[in-house]
């Protein structure tokens, strides 16, 4: 057995050194024989009286409605000027992903996903790759990162559908975004 790809040390009697210290305080281990950790404590402590004289508490506590409390569920908002219902554009390969929509720009790299709400974008670019079907996109944000992502399209009318798709989406939300908070 290695331990962080060394081989097991052995010390005089032939057992087994443990393993190498690790972050943060050792771990205590009860001997043979001995219980776990001590005694259990209690979750939170003693649990609080149910009311005057063991009564439940009666109704009425609390903010009462009109008091600064929104009556009824809250409305959602449109997050820009086209609404929910604006334009979408969806683009993924096996591991690389792009949704544009009226949230912003998602790009999803091998598992790791990026949310760039329209606010906070600067502008976004796309291209295709020089060789090949590759649709390159690229978030620029105002500070100046740049965070890019490469879908793969399984043939060339796939990416020139795309690429065609791509360009009103991305021009509709930029000229229709939110100013900058």
């Amino acid at each position: 057995m290695t331990y962080g790809g060394y081989p097991d040390q052995q010390n005089s009697q032939g057992a087994p050194t443990p393993p190498p210290p690790g972050f943060g305080p050792p771990v205590p281990v009860p001997a043979p024989g001995q219980q776990g950790y001590g005694q259990p404590q209690p979750a939170y402590g003693p649990p609080h009286p149910q009311g005057p004289y063991g009564a439940p508490p009666q109704p009425g506590y609390g903010p009462q409605p009109g008091y600064g409390m929104p009556q009824g569920p809250p409305q959602p908002q449109p997050l820009a000027p086209g609404g929910p219902g604006g334009p979408e554009f969806v683009a993924h390969d096996r591991q690389n992903s792009v949704i544009v929509d009226a949230t912003g720009v998602a790009l999803e790299v091998q598992g790791h996903t990026l949310e760039f709400p329209w606010s906070g974008i600067g502008t976004v670019h796309f291209a295709p790759a020089p060789f090949g079907t590759v649709l390159m996109v690229a978030v620029a944000l105002p500070g100046g990162m740049l965070y890019e992502c490469r879908i793969a399209a399984r043939r060339k009318p796939q990416l020139q559908q795309w690429l065609g798709a791509l360009g009103p989406v991305v021009q509709y939300y930029l000229a229709n975004r939110p100013p900058a908070q």
